[in-house]
This record gives structure tokens, C-alpha cells and sequence, in this order.
């Protein structure tokens, strides 16, 4: 016997984060306040950066020491200027930019409930831009669910 089932609800849109540089950008309230707009209850969310120079990470919100730690180490593991890199069109964070967001996540999918994201108390969803300048960064945010 099948059970009747709900449509499933669907949305999609872009949001877009105008860095200042290389360091972490807060994008968690962005994503709740496209949530709660959508009157979106139970799913999941997926957030996807469409750049290859940046990325996205869920990391602690709390102490800012945690994401400047972060940055240092991949400062020190991917430095800028290293000649190991032929691919420097764009100046010479260029391809020290594409190795660190090949090394973290261009994409997250998280649970929904009751409207909003399952994150942990201390967890906080970060556009990482990778490049040394300004950019205007695009993310696709696609919700399943009801």
C-alpha cells in the first residue's frame, strides 16, 4: 500500500557576497533569512560557491581567532608568489587561490529543521575568498523539502 505523500517544496536563488579580500565572509543569516522567506520547514539546503578561487566552509562563529588561525595556516602550507606555480596570469595569489579551494569545499548541503539550518551552536556558514582583492562572489542556494 502507498502512502499519500506532500509535494516536495523546491526554491533557488543567488546571493551574492562582496568580499574584501582574502578572509572569511558570514554568509549563515543570508541562507536563514532565504529560508524564512520561503516559509521553507524540513529538508535540506545546498549552498554552492560558482568560483574557483573561493570557497565554502562551516566553521566556528564565536572566536575570530579560529578563522585568523585558519588563514595562517594555509598561508604558511600555500604561499603566495611560490615558483613551483606557472599559472600566475592574475598576479601571484593567483594560483595559491585555486589550490586552497581545492583543498576545502565549493559546495554544502545541511539539514533544515523547523524553518532553519541544523548548525551547531558555535557553527557559522563562511564564503572563504581565497584572492588578495575586492570580488563580488555568487552563490546558488537550492532547497528540497517542505
Amino acid at each position: 500500500m502507498k502512502l499519500p505523500r506532500e509535494p516536495l517544496r523546491q526554491g533557488i536563488v543567488e546571493i551574492r557576497v562582496s568580499t574584501r579580500g582574502r578572509g572569511f565572509h558570514e554568509v549563515t543569516s543570508q541562507v536563514n533569512g532565504w529560508l524564512a522567506e520561503n516559509t521553507f520547514e524540513t529538508g535540506l539546503v545546498t549552498i554552492h560557491v560558482r568560483h574557483t578561487s573561493a570557497s565554502l566552509v562551516i566553521q566556528e562563529n564565536a572566536d575570530p581567532d579560529v578563522r585568523r588561525d585558519l588563514e595562517a595556516f594555509f598561508s604558511r602550507l600555500i604561499p603566495d608568489g611560490d615558483p613551483l606555480y606557472a599559472h600566475t596570469m592574475e598576479g601571484e595569489d593567483d594560483m595559491p587561490a585555486h589550490v586552497r579551494s581545492a583543498l576545502t569545499a565549493v559546495n554544502l548541503s545541511i539539514p533544515v529543521t523547523s524553518g532553519r539550518m541544523a548548525l551547531g551552536t558555535w557553527q557559522g556558514i563562511y564564503l572563504w575568498e581565497h584572492r588578495n582583492s575586492s570580488h563580488t562572489r555568487a552563490l546558488a542556494v537550492h532547497f528540497i523539502g517542505e
